[in-house]
């Protein structure tokens, strides 16, 4: 990741707008190797996050849920790393929780892409997708602590941090 942006933070979003727009700030700092993982719940604003990522990082393609398809790759229009968009919760279910090889289960998936050229962004990766590098920017998504006066509000809470691993 670019030093452009920082390494760690929280922030609070108003709107799926917000959401997007902050995904794109990000998405213009992601180089290719860079793991991203998605973490919060279901209707947390993991794929809209991730369509911000994907105006940043400028790629091709409508950004949706990888949730039947388990993974996307869309390609870049400038020349930057593609960005490969997986269902990690879904690449569990399909390939068995207890394989111990995460890359190989993705690189099944026939994507045109190594992994290492380019971004991956796993909605549901805790505890799989984290076995792909040795480091990777975790994000926390709390739809709930950010709505408590309005159950029904777009608002989100956003934690990051880049997680080395030993």
């Amino acid at each position: 990741m670019k030093d452009s942006f920082p390494e760690e933070g929280t922030r609070e979003l108003a709107t799926a707008a917000d959401t997007r727009a902050f995904g794109a700030e990000l998405g213009s700092a992601l180089e290719a190797g860079d793991v991203v993982i998605l973490d919060g719940p279901l209707g947390a604003g993991k794929t809209t996050f991730t369509q911000g990522l994907a105006e940043g990082m400028r790629v091709k393609g409508r950004v949706t849920s990888p949730t039947f398809v388990i993974a996307r790759e869309h390609r870049s229009t400038v020349g930057g790393p593609s960005l490969v968009h997986v269902d990690a919760y879904r690449l569990l279910d399909d390939f068995g929780a207890g394989s111990g090889d995460p890359l190989g289960e993705l690189d099944a998936l026939d994507l045109d892409t190594e992994l290492e050229d380019a971004v991956v962004v796993a909605e549901w990766g805790g505890g799989l997708v984290e076995q792909l590098t040795e480091s990777y920017l975790l994000i926390q998504i709390d739809r709930e602590s950010a709505n408590l006066d309005d159950p029904e509000g777009e608002a989100r809470i956003f934690t990051w941090r880049w997680v080395e691993q030993q």
